[in-house]
């Protein structure tokens, strides 16, 4: 298994999937970890943007799959 930063699987991403392609697996690793503060502060904003999205829900019609799945591809032929 070969290991590679984010920033070098970025700037050699040919030969990423060139390795992969071969077979060989490949590990991509964040460059930095997030420090316990950062880990923290990630977490309070996913919980808040949670939390928007189920306000917007009480204000909102239920939909169906077949419905979101037309607005993805609405304007794309």
């Amino acid at each position: 298994m070969k290991n590679v930063s984010l920033s070098e699987a970025k700037a050699n991403i040919d030969d990423v999937l060139r390795t992969v392609e071969s077979g060989e697996a490949v590990t991509i690793q964040p460059d930095a970890p997030l420090t316990p503060e950062e880990e923290e502060a990630r977490a309070a904003r996913i919980r808040w943007a949670i939390e928007g999205i189920k306000e917007l829900r009480k204000h909102t019609k239920p939909v169906s799959v077949e419905e979101i799945i037309a607005w993805k591809n609405e304007g794309r032929e």
